[in-house]
């Protein structure tokens, strides 16, 4: 048989069952159109959520008081969590590799600015938050070096903050009063956005210092060391554990890198984008279903067709490959139209709503068409089987 007799055949055939075709096409058309907007929107997701966590670099340590594992038996008066001071991150900043060294104080209060009120995120930090977070200051300067016990009642605002307690004023200067403290603003900072939940627009950074006394507390929620790139991740690690036992006597804090939270983050994120493509998975099960029901079909409604054929010479491998040549065009026209169809509306849920991070890529892509043709020709082996086994007398004898 020639190939383009095999072709003229195969596209004869579908062309004159349009509407059976149409639906068994359409079929597989859903099946990949779920795969695509739904692994679209996982793998957007996915870039979000390690944009969120990357924009402040990948060479941040996280130092937490206690451990977030234990181990043995409880230590009685001796298991107590030796709070993180002040001294301690000062202490930090002697490692050779430590670029930014910063302690944070989180809490919540009321800012007041003449005869504007407004509650909002007090942040208490060290000079180095800037650069140990990719912040810039937009006007003014940031929290200066200074007695990092009793430093001086400077404030910085973040920009939506200042918009709301100044308006357009230039508040560089002037004083604002934070939980019944004055303190004289010396900085804007650049708008930032929010980031993970927090808007560190809305926000004001004071000396850390001063944030324990603001809210009574005597320990660091937590200290942020940005190391060098070049600098191994173990040695930074070690050279924390090291001053740390030193300081306190025990292993008592929870030490995390930027690289482990991404490994954990990318782990469920990876599940999650499965899940969602193992759902649309089902769609293209039912498709695959279509087929092999329509083809079963098929090959009953042709066979008298099928036994002219083998008395013309045609041989069992070349009806064989007639049918399952029919099942992959459909399968595969099927498929694309799904990309056309799952594409489209994955870009137009992302028109409609701009804050669903849409991503599909083009392995996803390449990978859906492959997947429909694989499944046109898994669905239509069986049935293209049986027509090739067929008697060529009994099939002619068939009406």
């Amino acid at each position: 048989m020639l190939i383009r007799d095999f072709f003229h055949l195969t596209s004869s055939s579908l062309i004159a069952h349009r509407m059976r075709s149409f639906l068994t096409g359409l079929g597989i058309a859903v099946g990949i159109a779920a795969v695509v907007l739904l692994t679209s929107i996982g793998e957007g997701v996915h870039q979000f959520v390690l944009s969120e966590f990357t924009q402040f670099g990948t060479t941040l340590v996280a130092i937490n008081p206690g451990k977030a594992t234990t181990s043995g038996t409880s230590m009685g008066v001796f298991g107590t969590v030796r709070p993180l001071t002040i001294e301690d991150s000062e202490a930090l900043k002697r490692l050779p590799y430590a670029r930014a060294v910063v302690p944070v104080v989180q809490g919540n209060a009321e800012v007041e600015a003449g005869n504007r009120r407004r509650r909002t995120t007090i942040y208490g930090v060290g000079s180095q938050m800037p650069e140990a977070f990719s912040l810039r200051v937009r006007s003014g300067r940031f929290l200066p070096e200074d007695d990092p016990i009793a430093p001086r009642a400077f404030a910085v605002l973040g920009s939506k903050l200042r918009q709301e307690l100044f308006a357009e004023q230039n508040p560089l200067g002037k004083r604002i009063t934070i939980g019944g403290s004055r303190y004289r603003i010396i900085g804007v900072m650049e708008s930032k956005g929010t980031v993970l939940g927090f808007d560190l627009d809305d926000t004001v950074f004071i000396p850390a210092a001063r944030a324990q006394s603001l809210f009574n507390k005597d320990t660091l929620l937590e200290i942020d060391l940005l190391y060098d790139k070049d600098a191994p991740v173990d040695k930074v690690v070690e050279g924390i554990k090291s001053i740390l036992l030193a300081r306190h006597g025990r292993d008592d804090v929870t030490i995390t890198t930027q690289e482990q939270m991404l490994d954990v983050l990318g782990s469920v994120l990876d599940v999650l984008t499965f899940a969602v493509a193992a759902i649309g998975g089902i769609s293209l099960l039912v498709g695959a279903i279509g087929i092999v029901t329509i083809m079963t079909i098929t090959v009953n409604e042709r066979t008298n067709e099928i036994g002219v054929l083998r008395a013309l010479g045609a041989k069992r491998s070349q009806v064989l490959g007639l049918f399952l040549g029919e099942a992959i065009v459909l399968a595969a026209i099927g498929g694309l139209s799904g990309l056309v169809l799952g594409i489209g509306i994955a870009q137009l849920l992302h028109i409609a709503l701009p804050a669903l991070p849409v991503h599909t890529p083009v392995l996803y892509v390449v990978l859906a068409e492959v997947v429909a043709v694989v499944i046109g020709l898994a669905a239509g082996v069986l049935p293209a089987r049986r027509a090739a086994l067929l008697d060529p007398v009994e099939a002619l004898r068939s009406e």
